[in-house]
């Protein structure tokens, strides 16, 4: 399998495909990439039975697909712990990295990682890391899109998306923060920040890969 295909199989994990159907249009937004050309992938990993494929519906994980993906999904939030524990990367500069070591690392190495970072649940965005057999804990998470104004919500996990990662770095919106929704509009979504009492806009599309725990609805802005 190629670095390429690696990525899709991956980012469709992320965006959610190993339990419900993911866009066409999803993949070319995450990665950057036209349709076309996510077209073209998507006909390759079905006929090599790593997913499949329901016309105006979406593309899933199969059983062979998640078990690679989960693997790969494992291997690049290793790093990424090991790059900001041990070699004190910045937040914003983790994913590449790790993208870049991710292709390259066997099981064996993956596990000695593991063990030198003391097995951890969450990469520094917030993802889950799944264990050796591919298992990993589901979590009950909310679209920051899809809160209303009066709702108030903790930052727990973020799509590790460059564009993305730049795109909250400008907005200074971090795993933890407490996000409370202002105002909302089809595009654009307001809200202040409890960390730093500033207000930000982020627009919906973006809104949509971040994630959210612990809503409540309140008019309290702490």
């Amino acid at each position: 399998m190629t670095p390429n295909e690696e990525d899709y199989l991956k980012i469709i994990m992320e965006l959610g495909g190993d339990v419900h159907k993911v866009s066409n249009k999803q993949i070319v937004a995450s990665l950057s990439v036209s349709a076309a050309s996510v077209s073209e992938m998507v006909s390759k990993m079905v006929a090599q039975k790593l997913v499949t494929h329901t016309r105006y519906q979406g593309i899933q994980l199969t059983k062979t697909g998640m078990k690679q993906a989960a693997r790969l999904v494992r291997n690049h939030r290793l790093w990424e712990v090991f790059l900001m524990k041990q070699l004190l990367y910045p937040y914003d500069a983790l994913h590449a990295v790790a993208e870049g070591l991710e292709h390259a690392t066997t099981d064996d190495l993956a596990r000695r990682l593991d063990y030198l970072l003391d097995h951890p649940k969450y990469c520094p965005h917030g993802g889950v890391i799944p264990d050796e057999e591919g298992n990993f804990e589901r979590r009950e998470l909310t679209k920051l899109s899809d809160l209303v104004v009066g709702d108030k919500g903790q930052v727990a996990r973020v799509i590790d998306e460059p564009s993305l990662l730049d795109y909250l770095g400008v907005l200074d919106v971090k795993i933890d923060d407490a996000l409370f929704v202002l105002s909302k509009t089809s595009t654009l979504l307001t809200a202040r920040n409890s960390r730093n009492r500033k207000v930000i806009t982020i627009q919906t599309v973006n809104a949509a890969n971040v994630f959210m725990e612990g809503i409540t609805h309140t008019t309290n802005l702490d």
